[in-house]
């Protein structure tokens, strides 16, 4: 699990190889990563866009930006934390993620940006 802190709110991320949804002849991986929040800081927030960078082995970038997280925009209060799955097709058996979730302080509607750590996606024949 890769684990990072910034303003306050703890981001995690477990990665999974979906084999029964990819299909390694024609280029298709596709990988299910965790993601949990925790929030540490003395205040609620709430978890208002996200904006993901994804390279593969071959180094293409594409970026996601969107609202939310998996159709919802969470808030999260103080020592709580919210956890949510979702998925990455690579056209490599190799990449990596990385990105910003921007967030809302709900007491003082100050924006602030988190860090999403960078983590890898590895089949894992490809780690022996």
């Amino acid at each position: 699990m890769i684990s990072k802190i910034s303003e306050g709110i703890t981001v995690s991320v477990e990665t999974f190889y979906q084999p029964e949804y990819s299909n390694p002849s024609v280029g298709e991986f596709m990988f299910a990563y965790r993601i949990t929040i925790q929030n540490n800081n003395t205040y609620a927030v709430k978890l208002l866009r996200r904006h993901w960078y994804i390279y593969d082995a071959t180094g293409s970038l594409r970026e996601v930006e969107g609202e939310g997280v998996i159709g919802m925009q969470p808030q999260i209060n103080p020592g709580d934390e919210y956890q949510y799955i979702s998925g990455c097709n690579l056209k490599t058996e190799i990449g990596k993620m990385y990105g910003t979730y921007l967030m809302e302080n709900v007491n003082n509607n100050k924006k602030f940006d988190v860090i999403i750590p960078s983590f890898e996606m590895t089949v894992p024949f490809k780690l022996n």
